[in-house]
């Protein structure tokens, strides 16, 4: 049984955000209907067999009355309604949460707006390159771009990043309502505007000492990481982070240079400029997939780095699931991306929980469709509410094991979900990037290797419902601690593993970061263009932070399965899954594909002369307009109206023009004509925005280890059960006492610290 299963859905969703949220809720069992507008815009590009696979449809013209009665009996007989317009697009329908709410009161209703609508912006046609100079996701990063490259110049990227992080923060949310629900029997609205999304996104870019300011984004070069050309003329990336040079030392070590080591042991300048050159010179006397396979055998994070296309066909992926094979009714046998978790043990041939099913064509299951409206009344009466309603994940406890970004991200989700969260480290250790992913935690130093912490991890387990853990694969079950360790002391655990490659397949085993997973399926690849030196994609983790949503994804799947059926779930996410899904719309590939068309590379601008990034005299901004706009677009530029030339040639006037005036003027002309336009903001800007902070995306709290810090928010948006932003992060190991005794252990605890199993004194800094 897949966990979404009698679950049924209702999708009006267009482009990427809401029709990905139903896919992925489709993914999950849920019965979807989408509902296309006449003429089904977009239904002819491949990426519909992707967006629409696994459900059914209905087209409908929301203009015509009786169009709109099936439409809103729809909405009133489905458990979630899925809608990416714009403020106030459906409520003119007569479909948005406030006229369905009194008719279906169980009704999860899910909005993915642009801009919120308190946002002054909110009627602006959110286009995706619109959101990414909003929030300065334009940029390439430091240490990744050509020699010359002036930093002040954006690119434009055809990764839909602030789309994706929509739909992964609203299948959160949907998932997280739905087992709320199932408590007081009653629905609610949930909204996660692209932009604020794009907060998720930035994380720890975006989280600073507050009287230090903006760290300025240092390249990764740390013990000789970066891109390296090998024999062959191909690339790999090698990683070797971490607070001790063990990755490479273990590499040098098996490349046999184990000489090398002290280079990479001290960062200063001149051993990393020693390190590089000497990593450079030996990186290039074997072949790429040499250096992939040594560095597998080795257990360093190194990968050779593939295009979106030899990812496709990679035998890992397909594997594993996370490229699986449908028969479109369309494009015939394709390709294209698979699940973005793994629930439950068993997998098909294929590596699939359950065989995906492809898309139909449009209006393919009217009649089906139109006699259940017939045969069906509306669901049945909420069940009776008794008092204040909690939190989606209020009373359950986690067990946070996980390090770097990714894991500790879905463990602070939960916890500002409700959830109590025990977040676990090694002792003895720096502990990295904990100021920013933490907050909310208790958090204990303990080792769960030793005996004496083992007996401790084993007595928190008893009252803990979700453990997250992404140990290095096959570290967990070395320790005993397991999956299967835990199941069988408590069976009904939802237990979600993460890991760089997945837990299925032949690189389960496979160590990686976000740079990695980036490498491998093709988004490095992209980001440095046809030709060009592949480089790490944007200038925040798209992977590690997408990962991490994904993973409170799946465990709000498990805690919901667990709520329905009482019983406890496995669940694996990944980096190279996310990165993956963050692809989906190029990742087709049937017998008519044509790859590469797509805008890539730091050079791109955008997807042609109105959609694009444009010099103004003091900065750029984003001009997002249609073909059906060029009239608007050129008399506000001072071109004259109607146009009939070229489109380039209007590219080339547009540039002239956009070069006389400043940024901001052209932005206000533009929207006034009913034109999409944003200038790109920066960073620092953005974080300290009077809106911005109004609506707590980017939120201040006071450290008691170094004062005022400034972080991103809370993007997910619930009008029932609001989630709430964690208390300031503690430093590493502070709540140690307080967790012991809560286990029942608080006379143990001068004992397990002469046992060396927890550290109490001497605790690692937090904000380093």
């Amino acid at each position: 049984m897949r966990p979404l299963e009698g679950i049924r859905v209702v999708d009006f969703g267009h482009h990427v955000a809401g029709p990905l949220v139903a896919v992925m809720l489709a993914d999950q069992g849920a019965d979807v209907i989408h509902v296309d507008r006449p003429g089904a815009p977009g239904s002819d590009e491949p990426a519909d067999a992707f967006y629409n696979r696994g459900k059914r449809r209905i087209t409908l013209d929301l203009a015509d009355p009786a169009d709109l009665d099936v439409a809103r009996r729809l909405a009133v007989r489905a458990d979630v309604l899925v809608e990416n317009f714009r403020p106030g697009v459906m409520d003119r329908f007569g479909l948005g949460w406030e006229h369905l709410r009194e008719a279906a009161p169980r009704l999860v209703y899910l909005s993915l707006p642009g801009f919120a609508p308190e946002d002054p912006r909110a009627g602006l046609p959110a286009w995706e390159g619109l959101v990414d100079a909003a929030t300065g996701n334009c940029h390439v990063r430091v240490g990744e771009a050509p020699d010359g490259w002036d930093d002040s110049v954006p690119t434009y990227s055809s990764v839909p990043v602030a789309s994706d992080f929509a739909a992964f923060l609203g299948a959160v949310g949907v998932v997280g309502a739905l087992t709320e629900r199932h408590r007081s029997g009653l629905g609610q609205r949930v909204s996660v505007p692209l932009f604020d999304a794009m907060f998720e996104a930035i994380g720890a870019a975006g989280a600073y000492v507050t009287e230090r300011g903006l760290s300025p984004q240092l390249p990764l070069a740390q013990h000789g990481s970066g891109t390296y050309a090998c024999a062959d003329g191909r690339y790999v990336q090698f990683n070797p982070i971490g607070a001790t040079p063990r990755f490479l030392t273990w590499f040098l070590q098996e490349a046999g240079r184990p000489e090398w080591t002290a280079a990479g042991e001290e960062n200063g300048e001149e051993n990393g400029v020693v390190l590089r050159k000497r990593l450079t010179e030996l990186f290039a006397t074997r072949t790429a997939s040499e250096w992939e396979e040594l560095g597998r055998s080795a257990g360093v994070p190194l990968a050779r780095i593939r295009t979106s296309e030899e990812w496709l066909a990679t035998p890992h992926a397909r594997a594993s699931g996370m490229i699986t094979r449908l028969d479109d009714p369309r494009l015939g046998p394709t390709w294209m991306a698979g699940v973005p978790l793994h629930a439950g043990d068993d997998q098909d041939e294929n590596g699939l929980d359950h065989p995906l099913r492809p898309r139909h064509l449009p209006d393919a299951d009217r009649a089906d469709v139109l006699r259940e409206l017939r045969e069906e009344a509306a669901g049945g009466a909420p069940a009776t509410v008794a008092g204040r309603r909690d939190l989606p994940m209020s009373g359950l406890r986690v067990l946070d094991l996980t390090q770097i970004l990714a894991g500790p991200t879905s463990g602070r989700l939960l916890g500002e979900l409700g959830a109590e969260v025990i977040k676990i480290n090694a002792p003895q250790r720096r502990i990295a990037a904990h100021g920013v992913v933490n907050r909310g935690k208790q958090t204990i130093l303990l080792d769960v290797e030793n005996p004496a912490g083992q007996a401790v991890f084993w007595k928190l387990v008893e009252d803990a419902d979700v453990i997250v853990q992404n140990f290095p694969p096959g570290t967990a079950e070395r320790y005993g601690i397991g999956y299967e360790n835990v199941r069988a002391r408590k069976p009904d655990i939802v237990h979600v593993s993460v890991s760089s490659y997945g837990g299925i397949g032949p690189w389960t085993h496979g160590r990686g970061y976000e740079t990695q997973g980036q490498a491998v399926t093709g988004i490095m690849a992209r980001a440095g263009g046809p030709g060009g030196r592949p480089a790490v994609l944007g200038p925040y983790n798209l992977l590690d932070y997408g990962t991490g949503v994904l993973t409170v994804f799946a465990a709000a799947l498990g805690i919901y399965h667990h709520a329905v059926t009482g019983r406890g779930l496995r669940l694996r996410t990944s980096l190279a899954q996310t990165g993956t899904y963050h692809q989906a719309a190029h990742l087709l590939d049937h017998e008519d594909a044509v790859h590469g068309t797509e805008p890539a590379g730091p050079g791109a601008l955008g997807e042609g002369p109105l959609m694009r990034f444009y010099r103004a005299s003091d900065g750029w901004f984003f001009l997002g307009a249609g073909e059906d706009d060029l009239d608007r677009v050129t008399q506000v530029a001072g071109l004259g109206g109607p146009h009939r030339g070229s489109l380039e040639d209007v590219e080339a006037q547009l540039e002239a023009s956009f070069a006389q005036r400043q940024a901001g003027v052209w932005v206000e002309s533009l929207r006034g004509a009913g034109v999409g336009a944003h200038e790109v903001v920066g960073l620092a800007a953005l974080m300290e925005d009077a809106l911005v902070r109004g609506r707590q995306l980017s939120v201040t709290q006071a450290s008691e280890e170094v004062g005022e810090v400034t972080m991103p928010g809370l993007a997910i948006a619930m009008t029932a059960t609001p989630p709430r932003i964690g208390a300031p992060v503690r430093q590493p190991g502070a709540d140690a006492v307080r967790v012991l005794e809560t286990a029942g252990l608080g006379s143990a605890v001068e004992s397990l610290e002469r046992r060396w199993a927890v550290q109490t004194a001497g605790l690692p800094g937090g904000w380093e």
